[in-house]
């Protein structure tokens, strides 16, 4: 069970107002603003919908990922290429400490930034994740 909203202060609903974050029985909850009902919805389920798709963005693209990782770091040699791939295989246990720790609060504020958007409907099922650098494909 999630201790945090990973991605508080970056959700939205479907009419681009921010959705807030409450804690019920110290469980997470963002909270969407249905004509005056404020409807709970556990965090866990709209951050690990969102989590999941960087993963599979991410291992889509792992050799450019690892790439782009080496370049950042500054480094390019067998044993930091091997530890950057290995960390990218162990996502899904990054994924679990991530809905019990959260990001840091300069990560959240720095995606904002970069205009991460996650939209969800009155129900909390995620209808978008606008993710910083993307590309539409339809365009």
């Amino acid at each position: 069970m999630a201790r945090v909203a990973v991605f508080e202060g970056l959700v939205i609903d479907e009419a681009d107002n921010p959705v807030d974050v409450t804690y019920i029985g110290g469980t997470p909850h963002y909270v969407v603003n249905d004509a005056g009902f404020l409807r709970h919805v556990p965090s866990e389920k709209v951050d690990r919908h969102v989590l999941n798709v960087m993963q599979e963005g991410v291992l889509e693209n792992r050799e450019a990922v690892v790439q782009g990782m080496l370049q950042f770091l500054g480094k390019d040699d067998l044993f930091t290429k091997a530890a950057v791939d290995a960390s990218i295989g162990q996502m899904p246990e990054n994924i679990n400490a991530l809905l019990d720790s959260g990001l840091p609060e300069d990560a959240r504020q720095w995606f904002g930034l970069m205009g991460l958007r996650i939209v969800i409907d009155l129900h909390g099922d995620v209808v978008d994740v606008v993710m910083p650098g993307s590309i539409d494909l339809d365009e």
